[in-house]
């Protein structure tokens, strides 16, 4: 069963120095129908007016990936960490027992745009950890976070995995589904049909009781998803 969450029908907040859509409930967003997915919980589409950006702020017990769309994150936190994060690279920051942070545009002239995405851990109280890393622009499937961290991945405290999807014009890919398993799909540029149903970029996709779905670029145009397989 596929279920679509348009991109026109996410939450919204706009700040002034901020811009963000909520696929799920954040915030001052309350949609009861739209509480997170498995243990996915939050996705959130920003825009940073240049030079603005996130104070310093706490988290706790909770896996947080930044992935860049547009311009560069400054990030500084608790831990000793002060890093840039640049268009197309993938940040995952686990909050474990506590950690402080700060998200700035490191622009004064260049709007940065970027998915913070939430997933529920399933161990508590750990040390807080970072991680950061490039994963190219290959087409395909690329696994980008895994519970083992094999292969180079970013490593998450979750029995989940998240994929960049690239697909070039006129492909498609088979995505086998484990039995009892959930997908979500989130699309960030371009279109690509699951199955029989089209998500344009901002939508997203519950996919459950599953076996396999086939996903295909029917366009002139390269696209891009993100895909979090999950318990």
């Amino acid at each position: 069963m596929i279920t679509v969450r348009h991109a026109a029908d996410r939450g919204r907040a706009n700040f002034g120095w901020l811009d963000s859509k909520h696929t799920f409930s954040f915030g001052s967003y309350y949609d009861p129908q739209h509480m997170g997915f498995s243990e996915l919980r939050v996705i959130n589409d920003d825009v940073v007016k240049p030079g603005a950006g996130f104070d310093t702020h706490g988290h706790r017990d909770m896996e947080i990936i930044s992935y860049v769309l547009e311009g560069v994150i400054a990030h500084k936190d608790s831990e000793g960490n002060v890093k840039t994060l640049p268009a197309g690279e993938f940040q995952l920051m686990s909050a474990g027992k506590g950690i402080y942070h700060s998200e700035y545009n490191a622009s004064n002239q260049d709007t940065l745009r970027f998915l913070q995405i939430w997933i529920q851990p399933n161990a508590f109280g750990t040390k807080p950890g970072y991680q950061q890393k490039d994963f190219g622009r290959n087409p395909g499937l690329t696994a980008i976070a895994t519970p083992t961290g094999e292969n180079g991945t970013l490593l998450i405290k979750q029995d989940a995995t998240l994929h960049q999807l690239i697909l070039e014009p006129s492909s498609e890919l088979n995505f086998e589904i484990e039995s009892g398993r959930n997908l979500f799909i989130h699309q960030v540029t371009g279109s690509l049909s699951v199955d029989n149903t089209t998500l344009t970029a901002g939508d997203g996709a519950k996919i459950e009781h599953q076996s396999k779905v086939v996903l295909r670029n029917t366009s002139n145009e390269s696209t891009t998803a993100l895909l979090f397989d999950l318990p």
